[in-house]
């Protein structure tokens, strides 16, 4: 198959990055996959970012067997792509390596809409190893909301969910806070036997906030059997989410009407508690998200967004 005949979509994660090599005219289903590191420039480095996304680009078209070669459309979904600075140097990296004949570069939930709505517009929400927002109305008006990064955002992210039961378990350890489950499955976890170890076991991988992230299944198991402080940890993070919801459907006047909502990301995947509390909180602010879509490979979106752009040579 000749590359001009294909299109390529590109999930950039702050876990890893997929690409999808995929007909212009059949569907989304891949003929070739590859998978390489991180693709966000604040996870790992403008550099090391960039090496990732092509090397993922190199295992696709290996995957199907094809020789590298300009294909029709290529669509890359990122965290911070909406930034010039960031736009730019993915501009240029597309131009130097030649990747398509029509490049275009979108935030990471864009394609989560694409691929969860039926009609291309709506809402998509991310808890992954961080958390973002973003809305498109049928008339084209968009809007955000959070993607401000750990240190003073992400909120209902793996990273955040970790985090507090982190500050559960200390405060469980301490006395100063109710007993949890959470302490007590931290430690197999972090492979230690004490609480007086976590102090060494967290900060020895405290900057891989996707290892940390990783963590947030202690939170979330905890939470499905019935541990109460892991409950309230999960329930706060659904209604942060269904703030972000919120503030985005209001943004662009999706808040007075039914709406579609795309959700994606490791722990909404892994977590039916997250997402049944999401709802709950939805209904509470007085949003109709319907239908709420779970969408495991963003990256579908992102070829069906390169096949559209495709079409428009």
């Amino acid at each position: 198959m000749q590359s001009t005949n294909l299109v390529l979509g590109i999930d950039g994660g702050g876990t890893k990055t997929l690409a999808w090599l995929a007909a212009k005219e059949a569907g989304t289903t891949p003929v070739g996959i590859g998978l390489g590191g991180p693709g966000n420039f604040q996870a790992v480095g403008i550099e090391t970012a960039l090496a990732n996304l092509d090397a993922a680009v190199e295992a696709a078209f290996a995957d199907a067997s094809i020789q590298r070669s300009p294909v029709a459309a290529a669509v890359l979904g990122l965290a911070g792509s909406d930034r010039e600075e960031n736009r730019r140097i993915l501009d240029e990296w597309a131009a130097t390596r030649q990747l398509a004949c029509k490049f275009r570069v979108v935030n990471d939930a864009l394609p989560i809409i694409a691929a969860g709505s039926p009609d291309g517009w709506g809402v998509g929400l991310i808890s992954g190893t961080g958390s973002f927002c973003f809305g498109q109305a049928p008339d084209g008006r968009s809007a955000r909301s959070g993607g401000w990064g750990y240190l003073f955002g992400d909120e209902g992210s793996g990273y955040s969910l970790t985090v507090a039961g982190l500050r559960a378990a200390a405060q469980a350890a301490d006395g100063r806070g109710p007993q949890t489950q959470i302490l007590d499955r931290f430690l197999p976890a972090l492979e230690i036997e004490t609480p007086a170890e976590m102090v060494k076991a967290v900060y020895a991988f405290a900057d891989d906030r996707g290892r940390v992230a990783s963590l947030s299944k202690v939170v979330t198991e905890a939470a499905a059997a019935g541990d109460e402080v892991a409950n309230r940890i999960v329930d706060n993070a659904a209604e942060q989410l269904a703030l972000m919801v919120q503030a985005v459907a209001r943004t662009v006047d999706l808040s007075a009407a039914m709406f579609p909502l795309a959700l994606t990301g490791g722990v909404f995947c892994a977590t039916p508690t997250l997402r049944s509390d999401l709802a709950k909180h939805l209904l509470q602010l007085g949003l109709a998200a319907n239908p709420i879509t779970i969408v495991e490979q963003p990256v579908s979106g992102a070829v069906k967004l390169a096949q559209i752009e495709s079409a428009t040579q």
